[in-house]
């Protein structure tokens, strides 16, 4: 029997229409005489969607009993008797009631597709396995339903419902997706602008690597090696000179005439030292390529055209693009260069791309010497032209060419001299002179074929030559050994120059100081290391890099900086002449991580400085507001212990009246001053537990007049883990704060939902409203919004709720009311697992 095909509908979130998809398709299948049933579809009692179940044959559910409560499940048993050509199976990754057939819906869904049902399911990105964290970061909230990804993959059809946040935004605030009792939570929470952004790129970029697979498994089911356009990775070969600009821009040219192209430029280094690009330019060339949309890499490799072509087959790049050489036309007798080994050894898999630049056949100037070495190819033609060029020369004058003369033959020879000492320095060129002197006294001086010279003149002639040789060779290494070390010293002074700059400036973080340590040489992880005294042990102020050394005796490299610091590499061990540059990176560390204490020093200079401002604050609050109260407490009692004045019963009970209400106010106000202290001292430490919601909320309402607050409480919340003081204190502020700016003639409402792990506690007002720019600042100490008058309190309520709530792992905010006013929302953290004696699937977000 075949398997059945899987087709699935997939989602950034609830509501974007896959079940309405997935019900489309029914409908469409139907019209063309498929047998199609619907084996389970949930409408979440959305119009839209239940109207679309019409017409369409639903096979009956299974009724299961948990703790207390019926619950419906997909019938696999009745829709495998049933035998539909496609069965329609909403909401994939749904965990199935205990008692089910299957822990899972996915795993009932692959019963049906081993029967050889075809079916039609439906999955929000949220629920894939792999995402699960990535979710989590992003939207705070942990999916406990998830489907494996292996079961999406190999899904035979998977197509994106799409939809902008927007319009998914605005059909949650018609009324579409949730009952409108759950609106204003959702979109302030789960639904919010960013959330949904970001999913919905998750899902685009899924189903963008869905479409890789698809089209690599036809490629190899067809046998197709030849390299199609669809979607173009472009590397960028760089050499750290100026035309990588030029090469950068041009590549992002080419990437945007294709869909979905890719930019990636890479930079290769040798291992044994610095190199001899300029790193501030190639500081430049990783910044535009980043801001342009692509990815900067640096390689170590020896071979650069095999590296350029390891790298560009590892990213499964389509083209390569390279500037032409900026060599000078007699430079190429050294090797083709770079460009043309690439373009020869590429393949067919492989576009190469010469661009022409301002920079080309300028010269590109010697390489910088890694000490006075000239290089292996260099020193290899040099002896190949010292020892087998005199040979072949002796072999065309003697057999081919007519006789020159022995001036003209020393000439000659000494050509080939000064020409080995260019290429391959001192040694080469002495074995020339040597080999060039036998030779010509050999063949060309009288008596021939005899070392023997006849003439004295010839021998005179013979040690001038050699002298001239050996003289020519010297200037000539000198020369080129100046050349190198002057270009070493200039990559160095850029490498110091630059450093020094963006140290000085701020810009250049510890982490990544240690990472152009760590590039520049050639290193697998560096790190800085520090102690207190001679004897105590090493500890890493910083690092980067796998597995960095410990102590500097178990580094490859180590630099001290001072008596208890050191800079510790590993990976290779460098040359002496290295060691200059890396003891400035090594003083520069050391600036950097004092700078980064000191700032640190400074944050805390800066928290002691606003310390101060609250306790001046406090000390007008104490001067004014707290006196308003005793003012009114002391004129009261000086009253009715007055002898002048016979008090009647009412006029007594109205001065009592003021002084317990004087009384009320300055416990209040002292409350918050002691809370607030609490809060910048760091001495809160709540005792959480679990609490219910109705238990608290009514107790903090015991501070405003009866009948000014509306409570919406329901008794199905789950419970949360507070401290049930805090949580107390926090509500009665947000309460209190609530009445006093809400109309007369208006109530505050309190509410409180569960929206996925947490429970919010909402207070709403109809009062003023506060404008977005300032829903922060009503939250600092001492701040009074609008034309609150004084003596209406110190300004401490909602710092110290907001104080309180993240206390206890919760988050306080401002939202506008719809329709005008202000709405607290507390969010807390609700007890994991359900509420004994009813099942909780509050928490789980469908579609």
């Amino acid at each position: 029997m075949a398997r059945g095909k899987l087709r699935i509908y997939l989602g950034a979130a609830p509501g974007v229409g896959k079940t309405y998809a997935m019900l489309s398709e029914g409908h469409r299948r139907v019209e063309r005489g498929t047998d199609c049933a619907v084996a389970f579809v949930e409408h979440h009692n959305r119009p839209r969607t239940e109207v679309m179940l019409h017409g369409l044959e639903q096979v009956a559910r299974r009724q299961l009993e948990y703790r207390g409560g019926v619950f419906s499940e997909m019938d696999v048993d009745a829709v495998l008797a049933r035998r539909p050509q496609v069965a329609l199976v909403d909401e994939l990754a749904h965990t199935n009631i205990p008692g089910s057939r299957n822990a899972k819906r996915w795993q009932d869904v692959e019963e049906l597709l081993a029967a050889g049902i075809d079916v039609i399911s439906t999955v929000n990105i949220q629920h894939l396995e792999s995402l699960g964290d990535v979710v989590e970061s992003i939207t705070g909230i942990r999916q406990r339903e998830t489907v494996p990804d292996e079961v999406v993959r190999r899904a035979d059809q998977v197509e994106l419902v799409d939809m902008s946040p927007e319009a998914l935004r605005r059909r949650m605030a018609h009324g579409n997706i949730y009952k409108p009792d759950k609106v204003d939570a959702a979109l302030s929470n789960y639904f919010r602008p960013g959330n949904l952004t970001a999913l919905r790129e998750l899902a685009l970029l899924w189903v963008a690597d869905r479409v890789d697979e698809y089209l690599t498994e036809y490629r190899n089911e067809h046998r197709v090696s030849k390299i199609w356009g669809s979607r173009e990775r472009i590397v960028v070969g760089l050499t750290g000179g100026p035309e990588g600009r030029t090469l950068i821009r041009r590549a992002v040219r080419l990437a945007e005439k294709g869909a979905g192209g890719e930019v990636l430029a890479v930079y290769i280094s040798r291992s044994d030292g610095l190199s001899g690009a300029s790193p501030k330019e190639l500081a430049v060339q990783r910044a535009l390529v980043e801001d342009l949309g692509g990815t900067f890499h640096q390689v170590v490799g020896e071979d650069i055209p095999a590296a350029l072509l390891d790298f560009a087959r590892g990213v499964n790049a389509t083209q390569i693009l390279l500037g032409v050489s900026r060599r000078k036309t007699w430079q190429y007798v050294f090797g083709p260069g770079v460009g043309a080994t690439v373009a020869r050894e590429s393949g067919p898999d492989l576009d190469v791309h010469l661009i022409t630049h301002a920079e080309m056949g300028k010269g590109r100037g010697l390489p910088v010497a890694r000490g006075a070495r000239l290089g292996r190819s260099r020193i290899i033609w040099g002896w190949l032209v010292g020892v087998l060029g005199p040979l072949l020369l002796t072999l065309l004058l003697t057999g081919v060419t007519p006789e020159v003369g022995l001036a003209n033959d020393m000439l000659l020879y000494l050509t080939l001299t000064v020409a080995a000492a260019l290429l391959g320095g001192l040694l080469p060129a002495l074995a020339s002179a040597v080999v060039g002197s036998l030779l010509l006294n050999w063949f060309f001086t009288p008596p021939v074929h005899t070392l023997t010279i006849a003439d004295p003149k010839n021998i005179v002639a013979i040690v001038i030559f050699v002298g001239v040789a050996v003289s020519v060779a010297s200037v000539v290494d000198l020369a080129a050994r100046r050349t190198h070390q002057a270009a070493r010293l200039r990559a160095e002074s850029e490498i110091l120059s630059f450093l020094a700059g963006n140290v000085l400036r701020g810009e250049t973080s510890l982490e990544e100081l240690l990472e152009r340590v760590r590039e520049t040489f050639g290193m697998e992880s560096v790190g800085l290391l520090e102690r207190e005294s001679d004897v105590a042990p090493w500890t890493c102020a910083g690092s980067v890099g796998p597995r960095p050394a410990g102590s500097p005796d178990d580094a490859h490299v180590d630099m001290p900086v001072g008596d208890h610091m050191a800079l510790a590499l590993n990976g290779r061990v460098l040359p002496a002449e290295d060691r200059r540059v890396l003891a400035a990176f090594a003083a520069q560390a050391v600036v950097v991580l004092d700078r980064r204490r000191l700032q640190e020093e400074a944050d805390q200079a800066r928290r002691l400085a606003e310390g101060n401002r609250i306790r001046t604050a406090l000390l007008a609050a104490v001067s004014h507001d707290l006196r308003t109260p005793l003012a009114g407490i002391k004129a009261s009692v000086t009253s009715l212990r007055s002898d002048d004045v016979e008090w009647s019963e009412q006029d007594q009970a109205d001065l009592l009246e003021a002084i317990e209400e004087g009384a009320d106010r300055l416990d209040n106000l002292v409350g918050n001053l002691l809370d607030m202290s609490r809060l910048q001292t760091g001495t809160v430490s709540p005792l959480l537990r679990e609490i219910d919601l109705d238990e608290v909320v009514p107790m903090a309402l015991g501070g405003v007049p009866e009948g000014s607050v509306d409570l919406d409480i329901p008794e199905t919340l789950p419970m949360v883990q507070v401290d049930k003081g805090l949580l107390e204190r926090a509500v009665a502020n947000l309460v209190e704060n609530a009445v006093k700016y809400s109309p007369p003639d208006s109530h505050v409402l309190v509410s409180a939902s569960a929206i996925n792990d947490r429970v919010e506690v909402r207070v709403v007002d109809r009062g003023p409203g506060v404008p977005d720019e300032a829903k922060q600042r009503i939250f600092e100490p001492f701040q009074r919004y609008g034309d609150a008058p004084r003596g209406a309190g110190v300004g401490l309520g909602l710092a110290v709720a907001r104080g309180f709530a993240e206390a206890m792992e919760g988050t306080l905010d401002a939202e506008d009311t719809p329709g005008g006013g202000l709405t607290m929302v507390l969010s807390l953290r609700r007890v994991a697992g359900r509420r004994p004696g009813r099942p909780d699937y509050s928490a789980q977000v469908v579609s």
